[in-house]
């Protein structure tokens, strides 16, 4: 398991496109056949991927944890972004298609994940925070739920929303997740941007075409930065921290927050003209 250690807004200031690469960015995850997990201090968070092509992947319990097996005292989200795949819990068995999810209380001893066809094998995206309560393990599946849109043509900012794991639908202790389409044509998210800083988020970009990329906007609104994020990379985005985009095509981002507040509208909001 990765360790990925944040800095904080005075360290920030500072450092070099690679030191912030590699502090906030996660670019080797969906390895085939692997499960990888990066352990960031930052509300304790796991982002991990399951890349199942042959044989079925356990969960794994690092020593970093400090656990007898992951959920112990942790919750979990899936989303699969690949072909049709199968998660396992304990014995009871979960099919998800593309962009389904499933969530995982707290408790859960046995983890694992398969794909259900090995020419167009699934992909799972994890992202995990620590978990007081627990929560029955549910399987979700986005056709079924309600979707906000939101933007317009006229700004580049045409997109959907679908809520996964929230207070008013699948609960849990602190995930908040979902995942955001943008419309052909549209390349900008989460504009006008914000900040809150009651909770950490996480974003996996993917869908994104080849050769194309997202130049995700972090920083305080004063003193922007930016990082350059292919396919199938992600961005860790501290609450101090504005998290917006822009692609040169559109493309599909997943949306993870873990923290205090599970309210989804609790934003710190900034206008455009804000940010240098």
């Amino acid at each position: 398991m990765k360790i990925l250690q944040m800095a904080d807004a005075v360290r920030y200031r500072t450092m070099t496109t690679a030191e912030l690469r590699s502090t906030f960015l996660l670019t080797e995850l969906f390895q085939p056949g692997r499960i990888d997990l990066a352990y960031v201090d930052l509300d304790r968070t796991v982002i991990g991927s399951a890349a199942p092509v042959g044989e079925s992947l356990v969960l794994p319990c690092d020593d970093a944890l400090k656990a007898n097996y992951f959920t112990e005292r942790r919750e979990l989200g899936i989303l699969n972004i690949g072909g049709p795949g199968t998660v396992t819990v304990n014995d009871e068995r979960f099919d998800l298609d593309n962009l389904d999810a499933l969530y995982v209380g707290r408790g859960n001893e046995s983890v694992s994940f398969a794909s259900r066809e090995s020419g167009l094998p699934a992909e799972f995206y994890l992202l995990s925070y620590p978990a007081h309560a627990m929560h029955p393990t549910r399987l979700i599946k986005p056709g079924s739920l309600a979707r906000v849109k939101l933007g317009a043509p006229e700004t580049a900012n045409q997109r959907e929303i679908t809520k996964l794991i929230h207070q008013a639908g699948v609960r849990s202790c602190q995930l908040v997740m979902g995942f955001t389409q943008l419309a052909e044509g549209s390349v900008w998210n989460t504009m006008p941007p914000h900040t809150h800083m009651r909770r950490s988020e996480v974003y996996l970009y993917f869908n994104i075409p080849t050769g194309d990329r997202v130049i995700h906007l972090m920083g305080p609104a004063h003193e922007t930065r930016s990082l350059v994020v292919a396919n199938k990379q992600v961005a860790v985005s501290p609450g101090w921290s504005i998290h917006a985009g822009v692609g040169t095509a559109s493309y599909t981002f997943c949306w993870g927050m873990g923290g205090e507040n599970q309210d989804y509208d609790d934003m710190d909001r900034l206008a455009v003209a804000e940010l240098l």
